[in-house]
């Protein structure tokens, strides 16, 4: 009986409204070897959320309670909200021999990559501070003085990923993202050490 190799962990991060959301969706619809890996988080759901395809909705007794019993690989607070990433459902997938992806935030990308030496990680990064206020504005987003703060700060941290993806032509950003994850499935050697 010959030991199935491991599937890719991937995670992509950058800032919100960089385009994460959009070239992960486009490469799972294309691409039949991965799943995504659906965080919990106690923000409130958005109108076009759905619970258990975008996030897991719980309350933060629940999140605190999970967070106990190890049920994350990694977790924090952004923004006043806790999100967290579960551990049985990503080490599970790997086991199948399916890559899976992550889309979090630059902190938790680089606390996997603690945790989980095989993980390659992916930043997203928006053309211009302008821009990516411009992209917020139109997701109506709330508090974006604050986030561009936590912005700063991310792409300061940029250096620390394997890639980095500049998001200013949907088509081009999403044709280097599928490459990256090409180079990521050669260099696979299914051992994630999670």
């Amino acid at each position: 009986m010959t030991d199935r190799k491991k599937g890719a962990l991937v995670v992509v991060s950058g800032p919100s409204g960089a385009g994460k959301s959009t070239l992960i969706e486009r490469f799972l619809r294309e691409d039949d070897k991965s799943a995504f890996s659906i965080s919990y988080t106690t923000r409130h759901k958005r109108a076009h959320e759905v619970d258990g395809r975008d996030y897991y909705f719980v309350d933060e007794k629940t999140f605190e309670a999970m967070i106990g019993k190890g049920h994350f690989l990694e977790w924090e607070k952004v923004h006043g909200n806790l999100y967290g990433t579960p551990r049985a459902e990503i080490l599970g997938i790997l086991e199948t021999g399916r890559d899976i992806i992550l889309d979090i935030d630059v902190k938790g990308a680089l606390n996997i990559k603690e945790q989980c030496a095989g993980a390659r990680l992916i930043f997203i990064e928006p053309p211009s501070v302008a821009e990516l206020v411009r992209r917020l504005s139109i997701r109506g987003e709330r508090e974006i003085e604050t986030r561009m703060k936590r912005v700063e700060e991310e792409i300061a941290r940029k250096g620390q990923f394997g890639y980095t993806i500049v998001n200013d032509d949907l088509g081009r950003a999403y044709e280097t993202f599928r490459q990256a994850i090409d180079d990521i499935r050669r260099q696979n050697n299914g051992t994630n050490n999670c």
